[in-house]
């Protein structure tokens, strides 16, 4: 299913003097808007009208509603108040402005907006490219609604409940570890020798893990792989630590969410839902996998550290180059088959956590100067330059406890724009004062 967006193009009356001049071409303009994001966001949906008055806006979103995800209101003109209309309506949408057509227009809405703490994002550019990257968002919106998460954990609910994650409305699907279990011991054995010896290949080196473990680590991948496309699942998250520590896991689900990663799927630790939605909302926008990490705040060298036993190595997508990897034990107890990825460096990240029952949403951005060798913490450990003190004052471990979701590149505007059209808070832990 497309996402679909209602694009809207307000237009003046004829013969009336306003900008950005009389008698302004709007149906010329809306083919030419229309062309473009048609051109760029082929996976979207669009359809379009062009409205006079405000009671035409109302009478549309009564009207069609149901048929689309998110709006586009292009700002052909102003003071028609078709944009306050639509940023009450209470779907996420963007508000831009055409130039000299709507500049007055849309600096009320902005108005309106932040009074009113409304899902909207407004674009005054002029390049249009800002245009697009705002309305993907509500592509990413619609493919967090329709997601689903599978849960493997003997601690959350019955075998088969299925949750929604609000405001996202994203689906949990709950399985404990028989279950996973099973999917384990009818795992191929032949193909899971494959992944066993291309992991083994293609690592670094191989120093804790003997090939055995290995192999159990590949029927692992191969469980949670078919436990996803039976249960039609986007992501998986399994509570790894307390499973296994309870010995209901034959094997750490490390080396599975490594490859799921990998691969362009998702799977994350600890049967963490929050980090396991930061990934999806990563790779829904940016088609890249991330990693979640516990950070270690270091102010002396101004470091933040991304610490943990499960990464990815290619962080620039499924497509993307690889990094090399070793293949290590899990940290904490010497056991099992986990990855220590030796990711790039020189590079900008993005660090994000959501919080949704509280519509809280943290972000950061640091820059990755080394990969961390110490025989302390978690196998994987990149460390990236950021203002530390900030961010150390500003952690909401109450709000958003200590997993943080890293993902490779600068996308800080485009997820405090998510968090305003998702209806959260921004915490923005690098700057000063940012929480209360």
């Amino acid at each position: 299913m497309n996402t679909r967006i209602k694009v809207v193009f307000p237009a003046n009356r004829p013969g009336r003097p306003s900008w950005p001049y009389m008698d302004y071409d709007v149906a010329k303009k809306s083919e030419e808007v229309l062309a473009t994001l048609h051109q760029q966001l082929p996976e979207m949906e669009f359809t379009s009208s062009i409205l006079h008055t405000a009671e035409e806006a109302e009478k549309l979103i009564e009207d069609e509603r149901e048929q689309f995800d998110g709006y586009l209101v292009y700002m052909t003109a102003m003071w028609t108040k078709i944009e306050q209309v639509f940023a009450r309506s209470t779907l996420p949408g963007v508000i831009a402005d055409d130039l000299y057509a709507g500049s007055g227009g849309i600096l009320v809405a902005q108005s309106v907006v932040q009074k009113e703490n409304l899902p909207v994002v407004t674009v005054a550019s002029s390049n249009f490219r800002d245009t697009v990257e705002a309305v993907r968002l509500l592509d990413v919106i619609r493919r967090l609604r329709d997601a689903k998460i599978l849960v493997v954990s003997d601690r959350r609910g019955s075998p088969g409940d299925v949750q929604r994650v609000e405001p996202l409305g994203t689906t949990v699907i709950s399985m404990n570890s028989d279950g996973l279990r099973t999917y384990y011991e009818h795992a191929n054995q032949d193909e899971a020798r494959q992944y066993q010896q291309r992991w083994m290949q293609e690592a670094l080196k191989v120093v804790e893990p003997d090939a055995e473990e290995i192999l159990r680590s590949a029927r692992m991948y191969l469980a949670l792989r078919t436990a996803m496309q039976e249960q039609e699942a986007d992501a998986v998250t399994v509570d790894c630590l307390g499973l296994y520590y309870a010995g209901k896991l034959p094997a750490y689900p490390c080396l599975g969410f490594f490859q799921l990663n990998n691969e362009g799927s998702t799977g994350v630790c600890e049967a963490d839902v929050d980090s396991t939605l930061c990934q999806l909302l990563f790779r829904y926008l940016t088609g890249r996998p991330a990693y979640v990490s516990d950070p270690v705040i270091d102010t002396a060298s101004n470091q933040i550290v991304y610490a943990h036993c499960v990464a990815t190595n290619r962080v620039f997508g499924a497509d993307g180059p690889s990094n090399p990897f070793i293949i290590r034990s899990h940290a904490e107890d010497g056991k099992g088959a986990s990855v220590q990825s030796l990711m790039p460096l020189g590079e900008t990240v993005t660090s994000i956590k959501i919080n949704p029952r509280e519509r809280a949403f943290a972000v950061h951005n640091a820059r990755t100067i080394a990969n961390v060798c110490d025989d302390k913490g978690c196998r994987t450990k990149l460390a990236a330059e950021l203002d530390a003190r900030h961010v150390m004052e500003n952690y909401r471990f109450d709000l958003f406890s200590w997993h943080r979701v890293t993902c490779y590149g600068d996308y800080r505007k485009a997820c405090a724009n998510l968090a305003r059209l998702c209806g959260m808070r921004i915490y923005e832990e690098d700057l000063p004062q940012t929480a209360p």
